[in-house]
């Protein structure tokens, strides 16, 4: 296949997902800068991508997200897992569930502890607020008049929603007026990506304003093959488009953001990672790059179901006549049932006494279905997915063939490490405790999942194994930091090669207790200002709500709220 060769341009950015999107934006902001951004996906222009109700269909489509599987998993009985992310304008942003979680303060403290010095909560704070306008206003925590729209969706119209967190604080948990702020622990609304009763992704929040900018190029359907070296130094890109091959120079530098799946993938295809791996699958190493693809992690959830006594939920709008109603009043006013992800409240609580901070994470849905949108039984019902979010168990992604084509091997090794069974186990007993408090008792019918025989920890184990699902929350697989197998350090540039960047949720050196998104945004505003090579934001000195009583107690009473200034 001939190769043609394409203009110059001073950043090509590889990815148009929840952070390739943010730099678009940003370093095309001064028109002396020439950027090029590639999307192997196409666009998002899909009403099943913008309506927010119908997040289930782009995850499940192969037009929209890459269907990677993982290998046999051994420790969930050898399943192999569903690992979809996102090939569109807006990558997985615009096929996730729109849950806007920043994480804890102290997941980013322990970002700093790990060797992404800089990274500390504090540090990371102004990014956050600069990425957000929050729907009820800005304050230390929160910011009004970033490009991301953030909202609660409905405002829990339904009574199911307030009746989980009322369960929560009967279960003698905090109550959270607001997790992304002061306080994540306890129970309260979730937030999501949302505006004006659209899927507020990337693509819509920081793309499709900067397009019309002459200085920016966005080029979708291209597959990229590699990154082209001179020695040590990135130069540029080469990739197919209609069966083209094309190579485009960097003058500057050559920024991955293709996710946690695409930019190991990609540095390996390049020559770039561990040597061993790059043998195996006939690639000349470049640049032995241990690191490269290891540390994978991802959130394990399972979802908890009851039956419901009152014909409130959303089961009685599964369908197909609801459903057309609910979408023609969205498409006519972008309001109603279509307007939410259905994920209106939550809860973030420790697992255990000796736990600093919320190891587990709730997400209540109002109804009992499937991921794929349909109803799991006849009838009325509600569940609440919940899930270990601080997992110990380490994976891979490698490399297996010189063919960009050719999935990448993808193991998680999902509860490998005995405290993640452990976790798990947790999250059964402490989730029972919580929905059989009076709060529910007007609803609350018989519990149909896990179904109340299975009570022994080798019955959890067992049921666990095989029911627990991906929260599509892979990550960490070219970690931040200095140490041996760190990908990237601090600033963002690949060890050992000039004029290279990793920046997406790849490069987290420990997964978040929380949904990605936010993190992931965060970690892009940031990198932009260390492209551009400005000042940083200057660090907050935001107070962070913490229990100084966690070594002792399992939950917050109200006796033992403090509020503590992080280091």
């Amino acid at each position: 296949m001939n190769i043609s060769k394409q203009e110059d341009f001073d950043y090509i950015i590889v990815g148009a997902g929840s952070a390739g999107c943010v730099l678009a934006n940003r370093l095309s902001e001064d028109s002396n800068n020439k950027v090029l951004l590639l999307e192997t996906g196409g666009s998002d222009k899909s009403i099943f991508i913008q309506m927010p109700t119908a997040l289930s269909i782009p995850m499940n489509t192969k037009k929209y997200a890459w269907q990677f599987e993982t290998q046999p998993e051994p420790y969930l009985n050898n399943r192999r897992m569903h690992c979809p992310r996102g090939k569109v304008l807006g990558g997985s942003s615009s096929i996730n569930g729109m849950v806007y979680v920043r994480g804890h303060a102290r997941d980013f403290d322990e970002w700093q502890q790990a060797g992404a010095t800089g990274w500390d909560y504090q540090h990371c704070l102004p990014y956050f607020k600069k990425a957000e306008s929050w729907a009820f206003g800005g304050d230390d925590y929160r910011g009004d008049s970033g490009p991301l729209g953030v909202n609660n969706g409905n405002e829990m119209a339904n009574p199911l929603y307030k009746a989980f967190i009322n369960a929560g604080v009967d279960a003698g948990y905090m109550d959270t007026k607001d997790f992304n702020g002061a306080q994540q622990e306890g129970f309260g609304p979730m937030h999501m990506t949302i505006k004006d009763g659209v899927r507020h992704s990337t693509a819509n929040a920081y793309l499709r304003p900067a397009m019309s900018r002459s200085n920016l190029t966005v080029v979708t359907h291209a597959l990229v093959h590699k990154v082209l070296l001179e020695g040590k130094t990135a130069t540029g890109i080469r990739y197919e488009r209609k069966g083209q091959l094309i190579e485009v120079n960097a003058r500057k530098e050559v920024v991955l953001s293709a996710g946690p799946i695409g930019s190991p993938h990609i540095l390996q295809l390049s020559g770039i990672g561990s040597k061993e791996v790059l043998e195996k699958a006939g690639i000349e190493t470049l640049h032995d790059l241990p690191g490269v693809g290891e540390n994978l992690q991802d959130h394990l959830e399972f979802y908890f179901q009851f039956k419901c006594k009152q014909p409130i939920s959303l089961n009685g709008e599964l369908d197909w006549w609801s459903k057309l109603k609910i979408g023609v009043r969205w498409i006519l006013t972008k309001k109603g049932l279509g307007a939410t992800n259905h994920f209106e409240s939550c809860g973030f609580i420790r697992s255990k006494a000796g736990v600093e901070w919320p190891d587990l994470q709730y997400h209540f849905l109002p109804a009992a279905m499937r991921y794929d949108g349909k109803e799991a039984f006849a009838g009325h019902g509600f569940q609440v997915h919940i899930g270990h979010n601080k997992p110990k168990s380490r994976g891979a992604v490698k490399v297996v063939s010189s063919d960009a084509k050719a999935h990448p091997d993808i193991r998680f090794n999902y509860l490998q490490h005995e405290d993640d069974r452990e976790g798990f186990r947790d999250c059964v007993k402490l989730t029972r405790e919580i929905i059989n408090q009076p709060a529910l008792d007007a609803f609350r019918g018989e519990e149909i999942q896990p179904g109340v025989a299975v009570q022994s920890d080798e019955e959890i184990d067992e049921f666990v194994r095989n029911f627990v699902e991906s929260a599509y929350h892979p990550s960490c697989s070219c970690k931040m930091g200095t140490d041996a197998l760190a990908v990237v350090d601090p600033q963002t540039r690949v060890h050992g090669i000039k004029g290279l960047r990793v920046v997406d949720s790849s490069i987290f050196p420990t997964i978040p207790n929380g949904n990605l998104n936010a993190p992931t945004i965060m970690v892009a505003e940031r990198a932009a200002d260390m492209i551009l090579q400005r000042d940083l934001l200057p660090a907050a000195n935001a107070q962070v709500v913490m229990d100084t009583n966690w070594q002792q107690q399992q939950r917050q009473g109200k006796a033992a709220r403090v509020i503590k200034t992080q280091e």
